[in-house]
């Protein structure tokens, strides 16, 4: 992936998602064709020259300055975590010098393990699942049993055979999880395994392909899921994702029960 083509084709995408009707613009642009800003008017809301609007929508290898980056942010009325990508593609937001994580830390892997009887584990930016405890491989699959390579919540996703109609709405989880997986990609450019990982998932999952091809950008600090589960049926959870301030690469995620019924599935499934 170049990112070039895809600042190219982010700002592209952005510009052609916003509705003209929701600026103040002059009456004799009200009459178009295609869908969104045309790349005068993003010009004229950002400051900026409408040959510099077409050479980036080009790919002619301009790096925009930290101000025109904002500029473009502000013209496109873009949401928080689609800011921090455009930022992460121009490269004008600060690198964090540590490497991604690929252990976890002592202290949080005790923690993980602390944290029982709540589901619980670890993991990295891309995803990897560093440590866990015994109610959540309960919940989703034994851990143990799998290569390191397969531990990864979008590859179980993905490719486990029994988990892809684990979610009740399987589309928006993966959805969310590209949508992570994006940010991710933009804010780790040295990460040669996250890009490899996300090669694998365009070329081998056609609903990955389809949705990553969209271009949207969110980080989930927390959210609902409903899985089906083979053993105790249908459990409903609430996750929260902390982030230690010692370790940022890591990430500890946490299940919680959302009614009485999916509180007492995971009883028994960890009764079991």
């Amino acid at each position: 992936m170049d990112r070039t083509q895809e600042l190219a084709a982010f700002l592209r995408t952005r510009r052609e998602r916003l509705n003209p009707h929701d600026f103040d613009l002059p009456l004799h642009r009200r009459s178009r064709r295609t869908p969104g800003l045309r790349r005068e008017e993003v010009a004229d809301l950002a400051g900026v020259s409408t040959d510099y609007i077409v050479r980036l929508e080009q790919a002619r290898g301009l790096r925009p300055s930290a101000e025109a980056t904002e500029a473009l942010a502000r013209a496109l009325r873009l949401a928080p975590d689609e800011r921090a990508y455009l930022f992460d593609l121009a490269q004008q937001r600060p690198r964090n010098a540590g490497k991604p994580a690929t252990t976890a830390a002592p202290p949080l892997a005790r923690l993980v393990a602390d944290l029982s009887p709540l589901p619980a584990m670890l993991m990295n930016h891309r995803y990897d699942i560093l440590a866990w405890n015994g109610e959540i491989a309960r919940l989703l699959v034994d851990f143990d049993t799998l290569p390191p390579s397969q531990r990864n919540a979008m590859w179980l996703c993905l490719m486990h055979p029994e988990l892809r109609d684990f979610y009740v709405d399987r589309e928006r989880v993966v959805r969310e999880g590209i949508a992570h997986l994006r940010a991710a990609w933009a804010a780790h450019p040295e990460d040669q395994a996250l890009t490899d990982l996300i090669s694998e998932f365009t070329t081998r999952d056609k609903d990955f392909a389809r949705l990553w091809a969209e271009r949207d950008i969110k980080v989930s600090g927390r959210g609902r899921k409903v899985m089906r589960h083979p053993d105790v049926g249908v459990i409903a959870v609430d996750f929260e994702v902390l982030m230690p301030l010692q370790d940022p690469d890591q990430r500890l995620v946490i299940y919680r029960a959302v009614d009485d019924e999916s509180r007492s599935a995971l009883d028994r499934l960890c009764a079991r």
